[in-house]
């Protein structure tokens, strides 16, 4: 049985009960990507794991037979350049002790998961994780299958099973979730602008006319 509701304000997520793992975004993973185009997945985990960054989220890294499979792409370990992934050789991560511990230490008990595949290495831990009393959220558009159908597959198996799943952007919104945080809204806005597509163009047009002066010298 999971800690909380589904519904309510206690189903949104917050930074302060939050933990992220990330899951072998490798190489060779990359290699049979065939769900997503590749390059959007690197943006959405890449900025997901920045934004994590920014709310302080604690992060796990962790690789499968990295010596064979790859290193974690440099644009994901460049966010943590300290933090050495866990490298397994259980496909299931959360056989993996290891990670496990790291997760239990932290004491947070909404687990977010992005990875790849989508039908492997995220379903999982995943439906293991939730048995085990996580809440357990999967972000859709920061993991990737082998072909759309395994993607959808496992996303339909695992929101059986009580999974949650949410995208990026989604996530970030919901640790936000109040523009009065300056704090976080000003760190948020860079990885808006690096990874949000549309919505960070238009974030930067907003401040652009913020900052444009009327008639009478100031902003608008």
């Amino acid at each position: 049985m999971t800690r909380t509701a589904k519904a309510g304000l206690e189903a949104l997520l917050t930074p302060e009960e939050s933990i992220l793992v990330l899951i072998d975004h490798q190489p060779f993973q990359f290699s049979n990507l065939n769900s997503h185009e590749p390059t959007m997945i690197v943006n959405n985990v890449v900025g997901l794991a920045k934004a994590a960054k920014v709310f302080d989220v604690p992060t796990v890294l962790t690789t499968v037979i990295e010596e064979r499979g790859g290193y974690l792409i440099k644009g994901l370990q460049d966010v943590f350049p300290d933090q050495k992934p866990i490298n397994r050789t259980f496909i299931n991560t959360w056989e993996d002790r290891r990670v496990v511990d790291v997760v239990e230490r932290t004491g947070r008990k909404k687990l977010i998961i992005a990875g790849l595949w989508t039908e492997v290495c995220v379903a999982m831990p995943a439906i293991q994780a939730l048995g085990e009393g996580y809440d357990v959220f999967v972000v859709t558009d920061a993991s990737g299958g082998v072909s759309a159908e395994t993607h959808d597959m496992a996303v339909r198996r695992m929101e059986q099973a009580g999974v949650v799943p949410i995208t990026w952007m989604a996530v970030i919104s919901e640790w936000q979730r109040d523009w009065a945080r300056e704090s976080t809204a000003d760190a948020l806005a860079p990885v808006l602008f690096d990874h949000g597509g549309g919505s960070g163009i238009a974030l930067a047009w907003e401040l652009q006319l913020l900052a444009t002066p009327t008639a009478d010298g100031a902003g608008v």
